[in-house]
């Protein structure tokens, strides 16, 4: 059997922790199971959540921009060219809005969180989250990086929107785009990505390196982004409190959200 989760309103908990119900029934699966992680949190992050867990297949990470295992060896990397963020960056910014940038900084797995000094309320509430983080790039005059894993917009529904249609209508679909409710922050999110990266393309990608049938596969997920390996895997799981799109399609929706251990009670009821 292998179980790969999504993080945010799926496996972790509101407040960002995982309570020690969830850690006990994945340890025990993860004997005889494999058990992964497919987020747009970064290697960092994801790792500073998951303490104590067994993690036995790679990690999808960066919405599969980047695929890693737990000790930071670097199986696949998916990225958005320097020159194509520059003018995404210079597009946005004729609406009045710039974005977070997620890049690589070195082979060690090192990343580089880069923003401009002009924030929307959105972006302020969400920096709040990483003001403790010691890989920010707050630039003056925001430039993209040489290894560039994706562009993050946060703010209102319509200008979101009106931005989508905007850099699509340039890039069309040699580019990736999720267009999403944040629920933490109260908003929305864009986010942009190299074309092949996703969360199923990291599947089959894990699913090649470590041996697995995607029939034999269960995802757990709440949001936009996970619908591509619910459309993968053998057997899907939404949570409660995921997204109409995402429970219409899922073969199992949970009566528990993601504050009631919804992935542990799955896994307990098997």
């Amino acid at each position: 059997m292998t179980f790969i989760t999504d993080l945010d309103h799926t496996f972790l908990r509101s407040d960002l922790s995982i309570s020690s119900f969830s850690k006990e029934l994945w340890n025990r699966f993860a004997k005889d199971a494999n058990m992964g992680i497919a987020t747009a949190r970064t290697y960092k992050k994801s790792m500073q959540f998951l303490g104590g867990l067994d993690l036995n297949l790679p990690m999808i990470l960066l919405d599969g921009s980047l695929i890693a295992t737990p000790d930071a060896k670097i199986i696949e990397t998916k990225f958005i060219p320097r020159s194509t963020a520059d003018e995404i960056i210079y597009e946005g910014s004729k609406f009045g809005i710039f974005p977070f940038l997620l890049s690589l900084a070195d082979a060690r797995l090192q990343e580089r969180f880069s923003y401009s000094h002009t924030l929307n309320k959105h972006q302020k509430r969400v920096l709040e989250n990483y003001k403790n983080d010691d890989h920010h790039d707050k630039q003056a005059d925001l430039k993209a990086h040489a290894d560039n894993f994706k562009i993050v917009y946060f703010g209102e529904e319509l200008r979101l929107r009106d931005l989508h249609a905007h850099i699509y209508g340039i890039y069309g679909d040699s580019l990736k785009y999720v267009l999403a409710p944040e629920v933490y922050v109260g908003c929305y999110f864009l986010t942009i990505l190299h074309k092949d990266a996703d969360k199923s393309s990291g599947i089959k990608s894990v699913s090649k390196s470590a041996g697995f049938s995607l029939e034999d596969l269960t995802v757990f997920g709440d949001n936009h982004n996970d619908l591509g390996m619910f459309a993968l895997a053998g057997s899907s799981v939404a949570v409660a409190n995921a997204q109409d799109e995402v429970k219409e399609v899922a073969s199992f929706v949970s009566s528990y959200t993601n504050n009631q251990d919804a992935v542990a009670r799955y896994l307990a009821d098997l």
